[in-house]
């Protein structure tokens, strides 16, 4: 039981549930709100899932003169608190079975009767919002000394689809970060000190690098921190060969992006990021 408050207001509703009971609440709030500021004190009951609690609740409310508005799943149990009510009086609501009665006649198909599904996507969806968040936060070596805390890393010579790979990943869930090589500059100490079998090179064709950074200073010649011939091909193939030595060197996975979607590059990280087995108890990827 939860949100448990004194029992002297004028009316009562108990919110009863087999998950969480937050559904089941918003809704109330918000059919109330139509009531102006009613003297109502809401008591939420959540995770109820044997007879004996339902019989207990039932009679509380009983006892109390209070409406109960119930979102129980299993049907069973669901059945046992209508005749309870019935029985002594109780006003209850189901505000799930009539909706899964007509669904499941629409779809032609029976409900799955587990509790908390609901619960379960807005646990997902926060969870994608943190890694999305994350990634920002970790976007072009940004925030080094967290860099532990990343399920992968993407690392490479500027230009080779990391920014889009980490936010792409981590709409899934995926807490990404990614680190710029840059030749002549020493990356991050953190990033060596980095798990390797998370750590991803990004590699990519001379030619095609050379062609993407000068159509990107064409349309952005004012960028900063650039050296003047970042897009000149021997520099180019002065970072390219840096960057695949230092892979090589550290034993990370390589990747060549040329000519690829991000999708298809993300599949191919994913397929080797989720062969390394489960990752800090966290179910990813879905």
């Amino acid at each position: 039981m939860v949100d448990k408050k004194s029992k002297s207001a004028e009316r009562h509703i108990f919110i009863i549930s087999d998950a969480t009971g937050e559904t089941a609440e918003k809704v109330v709030e918000a059919a109330l709100s139509q009531f102006g500021k009613p003297n109502i004190i809401i008591t939420r009951h959540k995770e109820i899932r044997h007879d004996a609690q339902v019989i207990a609740l039932v009679e509380e409310a009983a006892a109390v003169g209070a409406l109960i508005v119930y979102t129980i799943i299993s049907p069973p149990l669901s059945a046992l608190l209508a005749r309870r009510a019935g029985r002594l009086k109780v006003p209850a609501i189901d505000l799930m079975g009539n909706l899964l009665t007509h669904l499941s006649s629409y779809l032609q198909r029976s409900p799955l009767s587990e509790p908390g599904l609901l619960h379960k996507i807005d646990a997902d969806y926060f969870r994608r919002i943190e890694a999305i968040d994350f990634a920002v936060k970790h976007d072009d070596g940004q925030h080094p000394q967290t860099l532990h805390d990343a399920d992968i890393v993407l690392t490479g010579v500027s230009r080779t689809t990391k920014t889009p790979l980490s936010i792409y990943l981590a709409r899934d869930g995926w807490k990404v970060a990614n680190v710029p090589l840059i030749y002549g500059i020493e990356p991050p100490a953190e990033l060596f000190s980095a798990d390797p079998k998370r750590v991803v090179g990004l590699t990519i064709d001379p030619q095609r690098l050379a062609h993407i950074r000068k159509a990107r200073l064409r349309h952005m010649p004012m960028l900063g921190g650039l050296t003047l011939d970042y897009a000149e091909m021997e520099y180019v193939l002065k970072e390219i060969a840096y960057s695949k030595e230092l892979f090589a060197r550290r034993e990370w996975r390589i990747i060549d992006v040329t000519g690829r979607a991000v999708e298809e590059i993300a599949h191919e990280i994913l397929g080797h990021i989720t062969a390394l087995g489960p990752l800090k108890d966290r179910d990813l990827g879905g």
